[in-house]
C-alpha cells in the first residue's frame, strides 16, 4: 500500500507540473467569439492593471470610473492594481501568462502587446468588437455615451494596430516637448525661436559651460549647470533617426539602427558631452529639477510631464529655497528640417486579456470602452499635458474651456501643462510611431541605450572611437539579443531577459523533473536490489 501511495503521489506531482506547462502562454485557451448579447443575471469580477505616478487625483479618476461604471453593470466588479512603472506592469503580465493568471484589463504599449502575442490567443483582437452594432464602439446596447471608431484620433488608433488586427484601444497620448529657461536663452546672447532646430540646441548649450575664474558658470552664477538634458534617450536617438529619414526598423523585424547617420549622431553627442554641456535622466536626475533650479537652459521630457516644470510648477519636486524664478518657453523638440517636423507619439493604450468565460471577456471590453468616455478622457487629461484620444471629448465644450482658461490658476489650468496639451493638439500630422513587433520593446531599449553608454564613457575620460562605436554595436546587440534569428540583418528580435518570476517558476519545474527522474531512479535500483 505504502509503494501504491508513494507512485500516487507521484502521479498527482505529475499532473501538477502539466497542468502549469500548458497553461504557459494561456494555450488551451479558444479564441474569443463574441457571445449574442451580455448576460446581467451573472457576476463576473475583473480585475484592471493601471499605472500612475503616485498621482493621487489619477487614481481617484480611476475609482471613480470602475464607481460609474459598475453603477450601469452591478453584476460586474473591477479590481484596481496600480503601479508605478509601465516595465513592472510589462514584467507582471509575462509572468502571469505563463500561470494563466493575466489581468482581463491591462494599461499597456504595443511594444509589449507585441510580446504579450507570443503566446495562442493571449490578447484578444477588437476588430470584431469595435464593429459590433449591439457592443462595438458607440454600440446600440451599451448603457454610456461611448465613442465611435470615427471619434478616435486616426494616428492614435493606427498605432494600436499591428499583424494585421487592432489589439488595443488609446487611452492618452503625449509627445516630447523642449522646456526653455527664456532668461538664460537671452542672457547668452541668443532669442528663442519659434522652431528649435538642433544647431540652436547645441549653440545655446556650449555657450552656458562659460565659467568665471571661480568656476562658476557665468550665466547662472552656481557651482551646477547642465545646459541640455533629455529624460527619454530612446526617443532622442529615434526621433534624430526619423528626422534625418535614416533606418530605424521596419514592420517585419528588421532592424536598421547600426547604421552610419546613427553613428555619427553618436560622435556629435559625444563633443557636446566633453564640454559638459548635455546629459541624461538615467546619469543627472530628472530634466526638471535642474530646469526649476535654475541649473538647466533645455529640458526635454514628455509634455505629460509638464507639471513638473517651469517656476509655478505644481508638482515640482525641489524645495522652495533652491527653485528659481524663469520664463518657461515649451515648444516641439529639436528639428533637423524644420520644414517637415518629425515629433515622436506616447503614451498608454488599453488592451484586454482571454479568458475561458466569454462573458468575462465582453464584461472587460465593456469597461475598456467606458475609460473612452468623455468624463474619464477629460477628466485624467486634465491632471498632466496629456490629450484625450477621441475628437469626441477634444471638442466637447468642457474640454474646450478647460484650454481656454489657460493659466487662470496654477493648478488644473496650469499654463505650462496647457501648453504642452495645446503643442500636441496643433502637431498629430507632425507625429509618428515606430514599428511594432516581437522584440521592438528591446529595440527601444537598446537606442537609447547608446547614447547613455556614450555619454557615461565620454564622463569617464575614455576614447570614443571606431573601434568604439565597433564594440558599442557588438555589445548592445548582445545585451538585448537583436541578433537573435537573424535580428541584426532582417530578422525578428526577441524577448530580452525573463522576469525573475518567470525564471523563479521555470526553475522550479526544472528541479521538481529533476526530483521526479532521481525519485524513479531510486525506486528502481531498490527494486533492482531486493530482486
Amino acid at each position: 500500500m505504502k509503494r501504491k501511495h508513494r507512485w500516487g503521489l507521484l502521479l498527482l506531482a505529475m499532473a501538477g507540473i502539466s497542468s502549469m506547462t500548458a497553461c504557459h502562454g494561456s494555450r488551451g485557451l479558444e479564441e474569443f467569439s463574441i457571445p449574442e448579447e451580455f448576460d446581467t443575471t451573472k457576476n463576473y469580477e475583473i480585475t484592471f492593471w493601471a499605472k500612475n505616478d503616485t498621482n493621487k487625483t489619477q487614481t481617484q479618476i480611476y475609482r471613480d470610473a470602475i464607481e460609474g461604471f459598475t453603477a450601469l453593470y452591478p453584476n460586474v466588479t473591477v479590481n484596481l492594481r496600480l503601479y508605478t512603472d509601465y516595465g513592472r506592469i510589462y514584467n507582471d503580465v509575462i509572468t502571469n501568462i505563463a500561470t494563466g493568471t493575466t489581468p482581463n484589463v491591462c494599461i499597456t504599449y504595443p511594444d509589449h502587446i507585441a510580446t504579450y502575442l507570443t503566446g495562442d490567443n493571449v490578447v484578444v483582437p477588437l476588430d470584431a468588437l469595435m464593429t459590433d452594432e449591439d457592443y462595438g464602439l458607440g454600440g446600440s446596447r451599451l448603457l454610456f455615451d461611448a465613442p465611435k471608431v470615427s471619434e478616435i484620433v486616426p494616428q492614435f488608433l493606427f498605432e494600436c494596430s499591428f499583424q494585421e488586427h487592432c489589439y488595443a484601444l488609446p487611452f492618452m497620448r503625449s509627445t516630447e516637448a523642449c522646456y526653455i529657461n527664456k532668461d538664460f536663452v537671452e542672457a547668452l546672447g541668443y532669442t528663442v525661436p519659434e522652431k528649435l532646430t538642433w544647431d540652436f540646441i547645441w549653440e545655446v548649450s556650449d555657450a552656458a559651460t562659460a565659467k568665471d575664474a571661480d568656476g562658476n558658470y557665468l550665466v547662472n552664477g552656481q557651482k551646477v549647470m547642465i545646459p541640455f538634458i533629455y529624460k527619454s534617450t530612446d526617443n532622442m536617438m529615434i526621433q534624430m533617426l526619423k528626422q534625418k529619414n535614416a533606418g530605424y526598423s521596419n514592420a517585419d523585424g528588421t532592424i536598421e539602427i547600426f547604421n552610419p547617420v546613427t553613428t555619427n549622431l553618436l560622435y556629435e553627442i559625444a563633443e557636446h558631452v566633453k564640454i559638459d554641456a548635455f546629459s541624461t535622466f538615467k546619469i543627472s536626475s530628472y530634466p526638471a529639477n535642474f530646469l526649476n533650479a535654475g541649473q538647466c537652459v533645455f529640458a526635454v521630457d514628455s509634455t505629460a510631464g509638464a507639471t513638473w516644470m517651469g517656476t509655478n510648477a505644481p508638482l515640482s519636486d525641489i524645495s522652495e529655497e533652491a527653485l528659481v524664478d524663469f520664463q518657461t518657453v515649451v515648444l516641439p523638440v529639436p528639428q533637423f528640417d524644420t520644414e517637415h517636423p518629425q515629433m515622436i507619439s506616447q503614451g498608454p493604450s488599453v488592451c484586454i486579456f482571454n479568458k475561458s468565460n466569454p462573458q468575462e471577456v465582453l464584461a472587460s471590453w465593456l469597461f475598456m470602452q467606458y475609460l473612452l468616455t468623455n468624463e474619464v478622457q477629460i477628466a485624467y487629461a486634465q491632471t498632466e499635458g496629456y490629450v484625450p484620444v477621441t475628437t469626441k471629448a477634444q471638442k466637447s465644450s468642457v474640454y474646450q474651456e478647460y484650454l481656454a482658461q489657460m493659466g487662470a490658476d496654477n493648478d488644473m489650468h496650469y499654463d505650462v501643462k496647457i501648453k504642452a496639451a495645446k503643442l500636441l493638439l496643433e502637431n498629430m500630422e507632425n507625429t509618428f510611431v515606430t514599428p511594432v513587433f516581437n522584440g521592438s520593446a528591446s529595440l527601444r531599449d537598446a537606442a537609447g541605450q547608446m547614447i547613455e553608454n556614450v555619454t557615461k564613457s565620454i564622463r569617464r575620460g575614455e576614447t570614443v572611437d571606431d573601434a568604439y562605436m565597433e564594440k558599442l554595436t557588438a555589445d548592445v546587440t548582445s545585451l538585448y539579443r537583436l541578433n537573435q534569428k537573424g535580428a541584426a540583418v532582417g530578422g525578428r528580435a526577441e524577448l530580452g531577459k525573463l522576469p525573475q518570476a518567470a525564471v523563479v517558476l521555470l526553475g522550479t519545474l526544472g528541479i521538481t523533473w529533476l526530483g521526479i527522474i532521481a525519485y524513479v531512479s531510486h525506486e528502481v535500483i531498490k527494486k533492482k536490489k531486493k530482486s
